[in-house]
């Protein structure tokens, strides 16, 4: 791919915006190192050096899109607490807007602590409600949405669900519905207990083990024939534009009802597969929004979640290392 089509691609992301629906929270991480392990259990010691707190979840994907050009407006819950205080003093300081987020007394922020040693995960401590939100919560959550729409220009709505409780059944069908007025691009990425409720939307981005829980199929991830089977059946059954699944080291498969293709992973250094899925899902939505080939689509999008693999914890991916390697790739649009 010429260096000046693959600037071309990234231009068109910068004139971009994007609706952002679902579960943010607080990625907190303890950075030390293991030195020896614990008297008291067969546990090692972490001797914390450095503290510090990120966007993650939803608001990963948001900083994503917003370090590949386009701007993002998050739509999520956050609760009334000093961790949600944390969250909204987070997105000020990384430029996000705050105007698609409600702050509930009832509800606490989701908060993810992941201990560090090194570049490698020593353990993960989740502070959680993941209890469905009320029919009242829920309509408060359409309520702005459907104000954002129709107040703002946007190209595409996301749908990023952890299985937190904001996504519920009725709330996407009428987003789904409220989006298909608009003419919108629909991209998901989904989790198990909604995984069958996303009927006609462009984009559906499972990992292997949610499109395995999601559809009970006993196909192995080795099986790319089988994969490709399956996932086009889903795909045709749902209506849904294109399926694109990540197979983490086997790399990916996609299937449009035109195209079925499957690409492997290019061997990296892997420190921290955290927040891959969200590069993945931010990437693959621009690149359809702008009228890319499904074959650029996958390519590109692999290679952006290759690339934050490389890096200790979650993290956005780096427009500038991304437009780089897709050019040494010679990557076609």
């Amino acid at each position: 791919m010429e260096e000046f089509k693959v600037q071309e691609v990234f231009t068109k992301f910068s004139n971009m915006r994007a609706l952002v629906v679902g579960d943010a929270m607080v990625d907190s991480y303890l950075w030390g190192c293991v030195d020896r392990i614990s008297a008291e259990a067969p546990v090692p010691i972490v001797t914390v050096q450095q503290r510090e707190d990120r966007i993650g979840g939803a608001g990963n994907v948001s900083l994503n899109l917003q370090s590949l050009g386009a701007t993002p407006v998050l739509v999520s819950l956050v609760g009334n607490d000093l961790k949600g205080d944390n969250f909204m003093q987070l997105l000020r300081e990384k430029g996000l807007s705050g105007t698609g987020i409600l702050r509930l007394d009832n509800r606490q922020t989701t908060v993810k602590t992941r201990v560090m040693s090194g570049k490698k995960q020593v353990l993960r401590v989740d502070e959680e409600v993941t209890e469905e939100i009320d029919s009242e919560v829920e309509k408060l959550v359409y309520q702005r949405i459907e104000q954002l729409i129709n107040s703002q220009k946007f190209d595409l709505v996301m749908f990023i669900d952890y299985d937190k409780g904001m996504i519920t059944s009725s709330l996407i069908d009428k987003i789904i519905c409220l989006a298909q007025t608009k003419k919108l691009l629909i991209a998901v990425d989904p989790k198990k207990r909604n995984f069958n409720n996303y009927s006609g939307v462009h984009l559906f981005k499972p990992n292997f083990k949610e499109f395995k829980e999601g559809q009970g199929v006993p196909v192995e991830k080795d099986n790319i024939p089988g994969l490709l089977e399956a996932a086009e059946a889903f795909r045709k059954s749902s209506k849904q534009g294109m399926i694109f699944v990540t197979l983490s080291d086997s790399g990916v498969i996609i299937s449009n009802g035109q195209n079925q293709d499957h690409f492997p992973a290019e061997v990296r250094d892997i420190a921290d597969v955290s927040g891959a899925g969200d590069t993945v899902i931010a990437v693959a939505s621009l690149c359809m929004a702008a009228g890319m080939s499904s074959q650029f689509v996958a390519q590109l999008s692999n290679l952006a979640g290759g690339l934050v693999c490389e890096r200790s914890g979650v993290v956005p991916i780096d427009q500038e290392q991304l437009m780089r390697e897709a050019q040494r790739m010679e990557m076609a649009p």
